[in-house]
């Protein structure tokens, strides 16, 4: 599996599609592979040509290239030349496990419409600030194209759609698990709970050393400064690599034991070294930190007043200059929510109030800033010559209170384990029975 939030036509030669046949399968059992052998040829999986045939249908070199440029866009260029390579060889991975899920939705009768794959790739075009329709030309001229980030919409709603038609119908939840679970958060509440991002890569005894030292690369990247919504899309293999890797809020005691005490041990905003779990390696993000059932700052409830100044079409930062710094001084000491008239009269400023804010629905940059406001207070102006420039006077909050889950959003949760736990398995299948020729 490959980034909501919120990322990625290519020069796309597709044979005629053939569905996916089913082959023998081996029995399970050792392999006999000797202590010491010797390789017969050139056998260096990390330079290879990066172009495959996945049962008739071909991957390009351009295909590659421009899930790369996208990639590259979505971290702002900071990835380095050798951490490239390595990148290119995980998006043939995905571009091949891309392949197969749509091949097997098809063979499988499930469609994905148009219609459903613009409206998400409109969602998309926001997370980069951008117009639908300038967003298609932002991808082309960063090397990418529309047609690229489509095909991977297409592969993760096709996939998506196949398990839930296939897997989780015969995936069960008890009303029981759901109960106690509810039970122990109420016993916790006041405990710390924790908004997690993961990224997981599976790995078997044989493959942990390769699949470790690629997992230290992606820290190191991360640490840098690259997108962990973007590196969580592109190489986390579970189900949360859709939405960037985002667990949403977890007790560190829903978590697998190695995670509980490394997210323990973590700061918000902090990353996590790599760190072996069940089934392979994770790389654990801590978003954000709050106490269970208790005060959630994010869903305080505001009273608000702005005053705003408005100017005229063609108006100078220089003309602007002397009102816009009277505008600052009095409204730095404001003295109160009562004296908001009287300043917005005086500066012939308008004046608004709204008494249902919620902190969470600003932009985030004013979050910060109200999250600091004592009653009475004002932020420092903000916006332009053209939108206008404007305060915000805090005049009241009511603090939020995290909400308990609901019995059917803590089911969903479970749910989404274990169907998350059959989907790696039924791709490994897929993998297994898949004819692919790298050229």
């Amino acid at each position: 599996m490959r980034l909501n939030a919120w990322l990625l036509t290519s020069l796309f030669i597709a044979a005629a599609p053939v569905p996916l046949v089913a082959q023998t399968t081996a029995p399970d059992g050792d392999l006999n592979i000797p202590d010491t052998l010797e390789v017969l040829g050139h056998a260096d999986p990390h330079v290879r040509k990066a172009t495959a045939i996945i049962n008739g249908e071909i991957i390009t070199d351009t295909d590659v290239e421009q899930r790369l440029n996208l990639v590259l866009a979505a971290n702002g260029g900071k990835i380095a030349p050798d951490e490239r390579e390595r990148l290119r060889v995980q998006i043939l991975r995905n571009l091949i496990d891309e392949k197969l899920e749509i091949q097997e939705a098809r063979a499988q009768d499930i469609t994905v419409s148009d219609d459903e794959i613009n409206q998400t790739f409109s969602r998309v075009s926001q997370n980069f600030q951008k117009k639908p329709e300038d967003f298609a030309d932002f991808l082309k001229a960063n090397g990418s194209s529309e047609q690229s980030l489509k095909q991977q919409i297409r592969g993760e709603l096709a996939w998506s759609r196949l398990l839930r038609r296939k897997v989780e119908p015969f995936v069960n939840v008890g009303d029981e698990e759901v109960h106690q679970i509810i039970d122990r958060l109420k016993a916790a509440k006041g405990s710390d709970e924790y908004r997690v991002g993961e990224i997981f890569l599976s790995a078997t005894p044989e493959t942990h050393a390769d699949v470790m030292a690629n997992a230290r690369r992606i820290v190191d990247q991360l640490r840098g400064g690259a997108s962990f919504i973007a590196y969580a899309r592109q190489f986390s293999e579970a189900s949360s690599a859709a939405v960037g890797g985002d667990l949403g809020w977890v007790r560190a005691e829903q978590l697998p034991d190695a995670l509980s005490s490394t997210v323990h041990g973590l700061s918000a905003g902090q990353l996590s070294d790599p760190v072996d779990v069940p089934g392979g390696i994770a790389i654990v993000a801590l978003i954000d930190k709050r106490q269970v059932l208790g005060a959630d700052p994010a869903q305080a409830v505001l009273s608000l007043k702005q005053i705003s100044l408005t100017f005229p079409a063609g108006t100078s930062e220089a003309e602007a200059d002397p009102r816009v710094k009277a505008f600052a001084e009095a409204t730095r000491h404001i003295g109160g929510c009562g004296n908001v008239e009287k300043v917005g009269a005086k500066l012939n400023a308008d004046v608004v109030a709204n008494d249902n804010i919620r902190l969470a629905d600003l932009p985030e940059q004013l979050q910060s800033l109200m999250n600091n406001l004592q009653v009475g207070e004002a932020t420092p102006p903000f916006g332009s010559l053209t939108d206008g420039v404007r305060v915000l006077v805090l005049c009241g909050r009511d603090d939020g209170v995290a909400d308990m889950p609901s019995f059917d959003q803590i089911y969903s949760q479970l749910n989404e384990q274990r169907v998350n736990m059959r989907a790696r398995q039924y791709l490994r299948d897929l993998r297994r029975d898949a004819i692919i020729d790298y050229r």
